[in-house]
């Protein structure tokens, strides 16, 4: 009942060679472009990053100083009347 399998044209088996050898190349070349890409955009964020963390350190420190005012004033002694 089995077929004998059909016999492909050698410029066929010959373009899907082809095709699939030039498919990886080009995903190839475009990971690497990709790649280049990204790993500026990561030494960007990285210098932002810096930047941001100072900032954020310099607000947590000026939040806990107001804290610490805060809670000066709220256990100062009342006078009593």
């Amino acid at each position: 009942m089995s077929q004998a399998p059909v016999r492909v044209s050698p410029l066929i088996k010959f373009g899907r060679w082809s095709l699939l050898l030039v498919g990886i190349a080009y995903g190839a070349a475009h990971q690497s472009r990709l790649s280049k890409k990204e790993e500026k955009v990561r030494e960007i964020e990285a210098q932002q990053k810096a930047v941001r963390d100072a900032k954020l350190a310099e607000e947590k420190k000026r939040s806990a100083e107001a804290e610490a005012r805060a809670l000066a004033e709220l256990s100062k002694p009342t006078p009593k009347n």
